[in-house]
């Protein structure tokens, strides 16, 4: 059996491949530079080039392909002209674990908070992507993870140089979830039948500040980093200043102010304690897995 990863080289579909090849299977990874892919994947992954963009680059990905772990598709094909979901189940895959978002699951008009509004505005395209795998009448299980603890690397070039992390709402936060949760969801469901026709929110164990994410990484690296919290006006005119366009820096801001009493509409699931036995990974374990991101460059 065969198992097609896309998106091998990211954060997630990393660790899908590793959780595959620890598990004996073979495993072909679909990348845009196999020179890097064969680089950083696992030794005895099959690399082979592959573009959502580049229809012709499809059948040699697919060719022989049992089981699919997909990433979001960047491509959209012409009205009447077949996508890559419909030509993967003409070549024959059996089954899609597809990687979705928490907004997949979100109803619309719930609920008029940043991230409600963030939710209700990617629903479309990431229920679009699942409906396109349910319609091919294939087996499917649809993993939706929530807000990524390794959004916070976008902090690292300040900590490694030196620079305090500087943010509005200190004491705001969701339930960050590492990423090596997701794929083990990911990985279970390739390889075992009790998820087939699932679609699972995975999270992290509880709300995290911006302020204990800090205090994790500081532990991590065994080092001070700092907290600046400046007032939520300040903030908005330093994203301005940044680059970032009025209403993206309006929405970062009432995104932290929103999840100062609580996450909102994405509070934490069991879903991954529940399909592993385990808790979850806290964000102190993602931070020390990151360590290193953080660290000032050897002289």
């Amino acid at each position: 059996m065969t198992i097609l990863v896309t998106g091998a080289t990211g954060n997630i579909g990393r660790r899908v491949v590793e959780g595959l090849v620890g598990a004996g299977q073979r495993v072909r990874a679909m990348v845009r530079d196999p020179l890097r892919a064969r680089r950083v994947l696992p030794e005895g992954v099959e690399v082979v080039h592959g573009d959502f963009d580049r229809p012709g680059s499809w059948p040699e990905a697919l060719a022989g392909a049992d089981r699919v772990y997909l990433f979001p598709l960047v491509y959209r094909p012409e009205p009447g002209e077949p996508g890559f979901v419909e030509q993967a189940a003409a070549a024959g895959v059996r089954r899609f674990v597809v990687h979705s978002a928490a907004a997949a699951g979100f109803a619309p008009s719930d609920d008029p908070s940043a991230l409600g509004r963030h939710l209700e505005e990617e629903r479309a395209a990431h229920r679009g992507i699942e409906l396109m795998v349910e319609a091919t009448g294939r087996e499917w299980t649809h993993v939706r993870p929530g807000l990524l603890a390794a959004n916070a690397l976008g902090w690292a070039e300040r900590i490694r140089t030196g620079r305090a992390v500087r943010e509005p709402y200190g004491s705001s936060g969701y339930p960050l979830v590492h990423e090596a949760d997701v794929a083990e969801v990911a990985v279970a469901a390739l390889l075992t039948d009790a998820h087939l026709g699932a679609a699972y929110t995975i999270t992290g164990p509880a709300k995290v500040t911006q302020l204990e994410q800090v205090a994790a990484i500081e532990a991590a690296i065994g080092a001070p980093v700092g907290f600046e919290e400046p007032p939520p006006a300040q903030a908005r005119a330093e994203m301005l200043a940044d680059g970032y366009p009025p209403d993206e820096a309006d929405w970062l801001v009432e995104l932290l102010a929103d999840a100062v009493d609580g996450p909102g509409v994405l509070p934490p699931t069991g879903t991954y304690q529940e399909i592993t036995g385990r808790p979850p990974r806290s964000f102190a374990r993602w931070a020390r897995d990151h360590a290193a991101a953080f660290l000032p460059a050897a002289a």
